[in-house]
C-alpha cells in the first residue's frame, strides 16, 4: 500500500476557498484520507479525538494563527509530533524563522501549484 493511502492530513483554513484548493491539490496527489477545519480552535478539538500525520496550515486566521495552532499542537502529548505545514502568502523571514522554533517541518508560500504543494509534503512526510 502507498504512503499516499495511508497518510492522514488536516487541512486548517478559514477561508473555504482556500481550503478547496488545497483539498483539490491532495486529490490530484492521489491523498484521499484528509479532513478540514475553518479555524485553529476547532482543529485542535479534532485532532485531539483524531489525529492525522500532516497539519496543513494556513497562517493568516482569525483568533488563532497558523503559528499559535503550531504552538498548541507542540504542546500537546497527543499532536506534539505530527508533521506542520504553514501556507502563507506572507513568508518573511520574521514568520518563517518564529516556524522553525515552534517545530514546522516545512512552509509553502500562497499562491502554490500542486508540484510545489508535493514537493514541500514529501519533505516531510517522504515520497508520494
Amino acid at each position: 500500500m502507498a504512503l499516499r493511502d495511508q497518510l492522514r492530513i488536516m487541512v486548517v483554513d478559514d477561508m473555504s476557498t482556500s481550503r478547496g484548493l488545497i483539498t483539490q491539490a491532495l486529490d490530484s496527489m492521489g491523498i484521499r484520507n484528509v479532513v478540514t477545519a475553518a479555524d485553529g480552535p476547532s482543529a485542535l478539538k479534532t485532532l485531539e479525538k483524531s489525529p492525522v500525520h500532516l497539519v496543513i496550515s494556513d497562517f493568516n486566521m482569525p483568533g488563532m494563527n497558523g503559528l499559535q495552532l503550531l504552538h498548541a499542537l507542540r504542546s500537546g502529548a497527543k499532536t506534539a509530533r505530527v508533521g506542520f505545514l504553514l501556507i502563507t502568502g506572507r513568508a518573511d523571514r520574521e514568520i518563517i524563522d518564529t516556524g522553525r522554533k515552534l517545530g514546522m517541518n516545512n512552509f509553502v508560500k500562497k499562491p502554490f501549484e500542486a508540484a510545489g504543494l508535493r514537493s514541500a509534503i514529501e519533505a516531510i512526510v517522504g515520497r508520494l
